[in-house]
This record gives structure tokens, sequence and C-alpha cells, in this order.
């Protein structure tokens, strides 16, 4: 019993009452006009019901009508602020203007039945409160308090015992007529194709944004915590003043390119409309390269061809999987021999990091953690492919992007 009685203490079902009242203005206000409202026939109200829709469709062929239909449907027929139950589930209607004819018709076809059922259900609610009335005259002795289609014959006070069964028989018809409202509001207001693909669109790229900002963090980061651990435990392994003075200074100039590459993430996150500082590009790739070295690592670097014309989209990219790949190394193998190749051709960048087997703890950070899927999503994502494994002795990353 309480479950079929709570939607009569729900505040939706009284908004979506007067959303279906407000629907019926229109053949009202059409009716004074003609046919009249004083003692309409059943052929009448059929005439007021029909009379509306060419006015009805007119004006749904304005685009702001889908808008306007859309919001008072989201306000009125779904829980929100106004229930005592609220909802957060979206309620699935649209509230942008009508984009195409296929929007029209459905917010055509919307606009004319919400007047339709809108009438029908102001004729029950004005008949079934008539009848109440009626019910409630005649148990004090005059029935003719109303005029019901439904006429109550006699008088006495048993009628009292029915005064509340219209009351509840319209609260039942409004809460059914509302769900089904809600429902149709849905399937005639809901998102259109196009809306549907757009917001797919922006939440794709919304998502990649997201993954590129934790891969700029992961690769920053990543790179100046390796590059710190590993330059402080080989700086307390030497036990020589001069090695710690150039560490401790290998760090300082790490981390401070690491706070560089945050703030700039920063902005673009707080949206603050300051143009981030530029990111890196492979022509500091001598940074890198000098980091590794300051770490204790043999790097070995052969650079051919301009990198000034490299395309910056790939320049920027090609350097955060240069970063990576010395980041791997350092972590997994240690202070080792690098050799590091770089080569621009005609159209494709070509990039080399090696490094000799470290036994197990090389091999086992040779699986493909997040680094190096990183850097084969970043080549993926240039149309180039980037292959890592082990050639004889050594562990290999290779990279090859396309230029044009």
């Amino acid at each position: 019993m309480p479950g079929l009685l709570s939607p009569l203490t729900r505040a939706v079902t009284y908004t979506r009452w007067l959303h279906l009242l407000v629907g019926a203005i229109v053949p009202i206000v059409c009716a004074m006009v003609y046919p009249g409202l004083v003692d309409p026939t059943p052929g009448d109200w059929a005439l007021i019901a029909v009379l509306p829709v060419p006015l009805v469709l007119a004006a749904a062929l304005a685009p702001s009508m889908r808008r306007a239909e859309g919001l008072q449907a989201r306000l009125m027929l779904f829980p929100g602020p106004h229930a005592r139950v609220r909802s957060d589930e979206d309620p699935g209607v649209s509230a942008a203007p009508s984009a195409s004819w296929t929007d029209r018709a459905r917010t055509g076809a919307w606009m004319v039945l919400r007047m339709e059922a809108g009438l029908a259900v102001a004729l029950v609610s004005g008949q079934l409160m008539a009848l109440s009335l009626s019910l409630t005259g005649a148990a004090a002795g005059d029935p003719d308090t109303a005029d019901p289609l439904l006429e109550v014959p006699g008088t006495g006070w048993g009628y009292a015992l029915l005064v509340p069964v219209p009351v509840l028989v319209l609260l039942a018809v409004v809460a059914a007529a509302g769900s089904l409202m809600a429902q149709a509001a849905r399937r005639l207001l809901g998102p259109s194709v196009r809306e549907r693909l757009s917001e797919l669109e922006e939440r794709t790229e919304r998502l990649l944004e997201r993954n590129r900002i934790a891969q700029e963090l992961h690769d920053s980061l990543g790179h100046a915590l390796t590059l710190a651990v590993v330059q402080a435990g080989a700086a307390r392994a030497a036990a020589d003043p001069e090695f710690t003075d150039r560490a401790l200074e290998a760090i300082e100039e790490t981390g401070r390119a690491a706070l560089e590459d945050l703030e700039q993430v920063l902005l673009m996150l707080r949206d603050t409309g300051r143009p981030a500082g530029p990111r890196p590009a492979l022509g500091q790739a001598d940074r890198l390269l000098e980091s590794a070295r300051s770490s204790g690592a043999r790097v070995d670097a052969e650079v051919t061809g301009p990198l000034e014309d490299v395309p910056g989209p790939i320049s920027r990219e090609g350097y955060r999987m240069l970063q990576e790949a010395l980041t791997n190394v350092l972590r997994h193998a240690g202070p080792v021999d690098v050799r590091v190749r770089i080569a621009v051709e005609q159209a494709r960048l070509r990039l080399e990091v090696r490094n000799p087997l470290a036994g197990a703890a090389s091999a086992a950070g040779a699986g493909g953690g997040r680094g190096l899927r990183g850097i084969r999503e970043r080549a993926a994502l240039l149309g180039g492919e980037a292959r890592a494994g082990q050639d004889g002795g050594w562990w290999q990353v290779r990279v090859d992007l396309p230029l044009r």
C-alpha cells in the first residue's frame, strides 16, 4: 500500500499535473473564440481538440520552440530541486534549438501530444472534482452543488464516505499521465543523432585531453624523480664532495625543469586565459642527454639531419618519447652505457635508445610498463610505430614517425 501511495507524496507528480494543464491553455483559448464554451457538446469538444493543431504545428517550426519545450519538460516532468526525492539521473531531454526538419517534426508531435493530453487531463480533472463536490453536496442534502456528467442520485450521509474516491482516482490518473508524458518527452525531445554524436565527440576530446595531461605529468615528473633518485644514490656511494656537488646541481636543474612543466600543465587545467609556455621539443634534447650523463650514465649520442625542420607536434612528442626511454634506462638498468640515435630523414624521424641488459632487474623493467605503453600510444597517434625489445645483449627502443 505505501508503494501505491508514494506517487501522491512526490512533488514531481503535481508539477507534471501543472505541466499537463498548461498544455490545455491553447485549445481552451481557441474554444473561447469558436465554438464557445457554453454548453459544449461532445462534437464541440472534438472540434476544440482539432482546431488548434495547425497553429501548434506552425509554432513548432520555430527552432526555439524545441528549446522552450525541453526546458519546461526538464523542470516539470522530472525530479529535481523541487522534488522531495531528488534524482541525479540525466532526464534524457534536449534543451537545444531545432537543427533539422526531423527535430521540428518531433517537436511538433510533442506539442500536439502535450496539447491533447493536457486537454484530456483538464476535462477529467474538472469532472472528477465536480463529482467530489456533488457527493459532498449530496451528503449535506444538496446534490446540485456541482453539475458533473455522472449525476449523484438522491441524498444522504452515506455519500460522505465516497467523497475522497474521485479525488484518489484523479490523483492516480494524474500520476499515470505524468509518467507517460515523461517517457514521451524522452522519445520526442531526446537528443537527436547529431547531438549524440556531438556529445560523444566532446566526451572523447575531454578523455583524450585528460590522458595527454596525465602522460605529460608521468613523463616529466617521472623523469625528474628517477634522475634525482639515481643521482642521490650515486653521490652517496661515491662519497666524493666534488661529485656530490655536481649531483646536487643536476638534481636542482632537473627539478626546476620539472616544475616548469608542472606549471604549464596547471595553467591548462585552470584555464586562466594565460598562454601556457612552449613545450620542450627535440631541439632541447641535449638537456635530457646531459641529465642522464650527470646521473652517471655514459651516453653516446648521434644526431643527423635538421631537427629544426621537424614539425612542432612531432618534435614535442619525440622529446617526450626520448625522455621516457632514457628514464626507463636509468630506472631499470641504472647508470650504464646508453646509445642514442636521432635521425631526421626526408620523410621520417627515427629515434633509437639502446642500453645493455643488466640481468633480472632490467628484464623485469622491460616488460612493457606504463612508460613503454605511453611511447607506443604517442607514436600511434602520430601515425608512426614504436618497438621495444631485446637485440642480442642490448635492450632497445626504436621509434619511427612520419614527418608528413
